[in-house]
């Protein structure tokens, strides 16, 4: 690999800094090295996602978080050695180092190698109306709407496609007949797709208890209005080691509070902060769901995905979140619709 040195980090160094060197290193990891060079641990987008849910913040240091014992190879190890190694222990780096510890290479697989093929199905919820972003849904479903020269759903099925989920089924309401006409069965894309249609609006848990097909795996539900990278696969791999019967894609959101607030203990001011930022996580509108989470949906009513998850909570399921670093955004106005077209080359 050339250019190792793009993607070397400190314990010191903070998670907006180390998300930088991951994002610009185009490898999707950090080696995290100390003053003398020598490796101490690696960090990828995963290890920034486990501490923010552990409420880290993004000028905190990696100190805490990094993974301090990564598989290694010596550089005497040849290219079979290094290949049948990836594949066995399914990972997509080797750092390569000599005999002081110190990083001298860092062994890419090819990622066509490493994909993965998933048999866990993928339910796109396509049937909304579109109303805030009339004049353009009059006669175009909003999925359906171009950005980047492609339709929305274009984007968001090349999206699971290349993360080796093809079975997808989407549910359909307005002008469901323009989405089916042009995806038809799918195979144009790399999938297999199928739809149900919502003669009523459902909801986006309620649309769920149309579908004829028995999943036997967790599966995903998607808005059909996101565009994001997300990982699915890593998203599923969370999913499933911490026992989950429902995880929720949720991203941070800032609020800053335009005025000075004032902390008091009765009449006295304890404090006065200027113009305080508040983050909250909040739901990004991508799903996994245990199978028998449809057991628990009512028929022919509506019902949306966070009266799912209250029931779930209130049953004692277990329900996790799963925070987002990619670069997501939700197309329901015109200026959203907007700023997804000047991204969508950079991103995508």
């Amino acid at each position: 690999m050339k250019n190792i040195e793009k993607i070397k980090i400190l314990t010191t160094s903070t998670i907006k800094k180390a998300l930088s060197v991951i994002d610009s290193g185009s490898v999707k990891i950090a080696l995290v090295m100390d003053t003398n060079n020598t490796l101490l641990g690696t960090l990828s987008d995963g290890d920034v996602r486990r501490g923010l849910l552990r409420k880290k913040q993004l000028n905190d240091t990696i100190e805490d978080i990094y993974f301090r014992t990564p598989i290694t190879v010596n550089k005497d190890i040849s290219k079979e050695g290094l290949m049948s190694l990836c594949l066995e222990k399914q990972i997509g780096q080797l750092p390569i180092i000599d005999d002081d510890q110190k990083v001298i290479d860092l062994f890419i697989l090819d990622g066509e190698l490493l994909k993965r093929q998933y048999e866990n199905h993928v339910v796109l919820m396509v049937g909304g109306l579109g109303s805030r972003l009339r004049p353009l849904t009059e006669n175009t479903p909003k999925p359906m709407l171009n950005v980047g020269g492609k339709p929305i759903l274009q984007t968001i099925v090349k999206g699971f496609v290349d993360n080796g989920f093809t079975n997808i089924t989407m549910c359909l309401g307005y002008k469901s007949n323009l989405i089916q006409d042009y995806f038809q069965d799918g195979r144009a894309f790399g999938a297999s797709i199928d739809y149900v249609i919502e003669e009523e609006r459902m909801g986006t848990a309620g649309a769920l208890t149309l579908i004829q097909k028995k999943f036997d795996k967790p599966f995903f539900v998607m808005n059909g209005d996101l565009l994001t990278n997300v990982n699915y696969g890593e998203m599923l791999d969370s999913h499933i080691l911490h026992d989950s019967k429902a995880t929720m894609c949720v991203r941070e959101y800032d609020i800053e509070v335009p005025y000075g607030v004032v902390s008091t203990s009765n009449e006295d001011i304890v404090s006065i902060k200027e113009k305080p930022i508040h983050s909250f996580f909040v739901n990004a509108g991508i799903y996994l769901l245990d199978p028998k989470c449809i057991n628990l949906i009512p028929s022919n009513e509506f019902y949306d995905m966070p009266s799912l998850f209250d029931a779930l909570i209130l049953n004692n399921d277990k329900t996790i979140c799963f925070p987002l670093q990619e670069y997501w955004i939700d197309i329901g106005r015109i200026s959203e619709y907007e700023q997804a077209n000047v991204d969508f080359c950079k991103i995508f």
